[in-house]
């Protein structure tokens, strides 16, 4: 169950702004769909619940996938994605993605965006999956510089409006038409209506939903369940991504290591010291994400062990350290020198690549509501998305959208209606605990590896939150508990659904890849 609205309000009442584009959050996604909206002369606002470096793109290590090189090219880049993607990508919108994003990374680049090079030409590197180096990158801060890129260009002499610490509550919807949004403004405490031609969502993930996750804090599956209370349909939520290798230490968080240190090489052995991927998959470490996750958690139950390790020792000292500075550094702090010492890690959650239904244009199913980035789902990443393309979807499906809505808005004029919700009840109760219960469920018994049971339990644990719905919330991280909540039970719910084991979606009751559930799985409110 899944209640329309989290609070009482009377839009008459409220302060009110317009703007002919309102883009929702802050990553590549956001600020790249604004700088394009901006650049066709649009008037746009942008939102974000936190500050605009509060993003998962920020801690983008690997880099972004794209055929530049003279080797490479992008049916190669396409045959990989949809490979990894274990026979549910949309065909025709992977080959919009590997078509068109070299000339979007090219524009970062004319931008100003500082790629690494050999000599005169661009470094490319090489992930799980990949039949060629295609990812450019910086350093190991590649998300880093890409936002510095954005950010220089949206704030350049006011060319958009940035609104930090504005989390966007609930979509305002009147005759299947997306109108605008209400918002909690956390500097004033209240609450305000945005009226708009074209709402984006670009809010992100929804990785803090388990207990272990290499997900920034505001990645609570947001824009996902403003759009499902809105109406919109959801897809493929039952595929989440687990980083085969985050560092597992008891004094530290589940710091990403990033996957392109196994493209340079890096070995994965269990306790024993013994090498294990060769066994398991024909690329070894370089195997798709979902092969290589269940391989680490197959080697840690046998040596019962909550890690194992990644091992660089044998790799040139200098040149990792200077090709993985950021790492270098975040494991020294914990007493590790990884030319030295091996680096123990785990799987943790990583990546929707389920979300919001779009069309090739980022067009959801309400009109007037597009999305792009991590919560839009256009099966483009399918069960399992292929390492480094999460950048490239961004800015590919960033353009199309602005494409589309200079092309609605010059048909659509803003709409200001009248939207009252008076039902809500009160609530006096204390939810803090139920937030870090809720992550250790997801965690349990809806993570890499899945059960009827399993799942069962979970959907059990939400049953019993439905009490929530009858309540307004009374601060922003109720929002987001109950964002997380309404995201968890999607999750829990198409994963119990899909009685079979497909890329990012493993049930060991049901291990087999099963042909009759080559489809999609949407579910709407």
């Amino acid at each position: 169950m899944c209640g329309r609205y989290l609070v009482n309000f009377n839009s008459s009442e409220l302060p009110q702004q317009q703007t002919e584009v309102l883009v929702i959050g802050g990553g590549i996604a956001g600020l790249y769909t604004a700088w394009r909206a901006v650049q066709a002369g649009l008037k746009v606002t942008l939102l974000t619940k936190r500050t605009v470096l509060d993003t998962n793109t920020d801690r983008a290590q690997g880099g972004i996938a794209a055929a530049l090189s003279e080797t490479d090219s992008p049916e190669l880049h396409c045959q990989d994605t949809i490979l990894a993607g274990a026979g549910l990508c949309d065909a025709a919108a992977v080959k919009t993605l590997v078509h068109e994003g070299p000339a979007r990374v090219q524009e970062l680049i004319d931008m100003g965006a500082n790629f690494d090079y050999y000599g005169n030409q661009l470094a490319m590197t090489k992930e799980g999956a990949h039949s060629k180096r295609r990812i450019l990158y910086q350093g190991d801060t590649t998300g880093t510089e890409i936002m510095r890129t954005l950010m220089e260009r949206v704030t350049k002499q006011g060319a958009a409006t940035i609104l930090e610490q504005h989390f966007v509550v609930d979509l305002l919807v009147q005759d299947e038409l997306c109108r605008g949004v209400l918002v909690f403004d956390e500097g004033t405490g209240g609450y305000r209506i945005f009226w708009a031609q074209a709402v984006v969502l670009a809010t992100g993930g929804a990785g803090r939903i388990y207990n272990y996750t290499t997900n920034p804090e505001v990645a609570t599956g947001d824009g996902i369940a403003i759009a499902y209370r809105a109406g919109a349909e959801v897809m493929d939520m039952e595929f989440v991504q687990f980083h085969p290798t985050t560092l597992v230490l008891p004094e530290a968080p589940r710091f990403l290591i990033s996957e392109a240190v196994r493209g340079e090489g890096a070995l994965l052995r269990n306790s024993q010291g013994e090498q294990f991927m060769p066994s398991y998959h024909g690329m070894a470490e370089l195997a798709p994400r979902d092969i290589v996750a269940r391989a680490i958690l197959s080697e840690m139950a046998k040596t019962k062990q909550d890690f194992v390790y990644l091992d660089l020792t044998h790799l040139p000292g200098n040149k990792i350290k200077e090709r993985f500075p950021t790492i270098t550094k975040t494991c020294l702090k914990y007493g590790l020198d990884i030319t030295l010492d091996l680096i123990p890690v785990a799987p943790a959650a990583h990546y929707m690549m389920g979300g919001v239904k779009t069309n090739s244009n980022g067009e959801t199913t309400i009109p007037g509501l597009y999305a792009c980035g991590e919560n839009a789902c256009l099966a483009v990443h399918g069960a399992n998305r292929l390492a480094s393309n999460s950048l490239l979807d961004g800015l590919v499906y960033g353009k199309r959208i602005v494409a589309a809505t200079q092309q609605n808005i010059q048909q659509r004029a803003i709409t200001k209606s009248s939207f009252v919700n008076e039902n809500l009840l009160e609530s006096k109760d204390c939810l803090v605990a139920l937030r870090s219960e809720l992550k250790w469920i997801m965690g349990e018994n809806v993570g890499p590896l899945r059960t009827s049971q399993r799942l069962s339990q979970a959907l059990a644990f939400f049953d019993r939150q439905e009490w929530l719905e009858k309540h307004r919330v009374r601060n922003s991280q109720e929002m987001e508990l109950r964002n997380m909540l309404a995201v968890g039970r999607l999750i829990a719910e198409t994963a119990l659904m899909r009685t079979e084991s497909r890329g990012g979606h493993f049930r060991l009751d049901y291990p087999e890849t099963i042909s009759r559930w080559q489809k999609h799985i949407i579910l709407k409110r």
